[in-house]
C-alpha cells in the first residue's frame, strides 16, 4: 500500500448533482425542483418562516434613532492638552487644525473641549464646542477660549478672507418668509 492507491472508503463520496440538464440527466426535466412556483426559481432561499407564531424581527423592539443631519462631533478633554502640552506638540496657542491633526480627524469634523483632567499652562484653545467645566479650567489656568463656527471644510470654501478668519466668523442667519428664502447678512 502506498499514498497512491489510497482512495475513500465506498460511498463516503458522491458526484454532484447537475441540475437543469434536460431529461438525459435523470434528474427529469424540471431538476428535481417540481413545478412553477418561486422554489423552482433561481436565487431561490427559504426565508425565515416561524409557524404562525410572531416573528422575530416582529417581537424585538425598534430603539435608538440617528439624525441624518447629525454633527459629527470630535471630543478632546482637558486631561489630553495637557499630555500634548508636556510632549511639545503644542504650544500656546491650539487652533482647530492643531485639534484636527492632534485627534485623527477629518475636515467635516466639529470640536468640543470637555473638562476632565487639569491645566497647569496658560493656553488659547480654537474650538466649536467648550463645556462650562473645560471653561472654567482654561480661565482659571490664565488662558482663553475662542468659539468657531464653521468646519475646516466650511471656511475653506469662504472666499476673500483667511481660513482662520473664516473659522471665526458666524454663519449668516437664513430666515424664511413664505415659499421664498432670504439671507440676512
Amino acid at each position: 500500500m502506498d499514498l497512491s492507491s489510497l482512495r475513500p472508503a465506498s460511498g463516503a463520496t458522491k458526484n454532484r448533482k447537475r441540475v437543469g440538464r434536460g431529461p438525459g440527466s435523470g434528474n427529469g426535466t424540471t431538476a428535481g425542483k417540481g413545478n412553477k412556483g418561486q422554489q423552482a426559481r433561481s436565487g431561490y432561499t427559504r426565508p425565515i418562516i416561524e409557524g404562525g407564531q410572531m416573528p422575530i424581527y416582529r417581537r424585538l423592539p425598534k430603539f435608538g434613532f440617528t439624525a441624518p443631519n447629525r454633527k459629527p462631533i470630535t471630543n478632546v478633554n482637558i486631561e489630553q492638552i495637557q499630555m500634548w502640552f508636556e510632549q511639545g506638540l503644542v504650544g500656546a496657542e491650539i487652533s482647530v487644525l492643531d485639534l484636527k491633526h492632534l485627534c485623527n480627524g477629518s475636515n467635516q469634523d466639529y470640536f468640543k473641549v470637555l473638562g476632565d483632567g487639569e491645566l497647569s499652562f496658560e493656553v488659547t484653545i480654537t474650538a466649536h464646542f467648550f463645556s462650562k467645566s473645560a471653561e472654567a479650567k482654561i480661565t482659571a489656568a490664565g488662558g482663553k477660549t475662542e468659539k468657531a463656527y464653521r468646519t475646516l471644510e466650511e471656511a475653506s470654501k469662504v472666499g476673500g478672507i483667511s481660513l482662520e478668519e473664516a473659522l471665526l466668523k458666524p454663519k449668516a442667519k437664513v430666515i424664511k418668509v413664505g415659499r421664498i428664502r432670504k439671507v440676512k447678512a
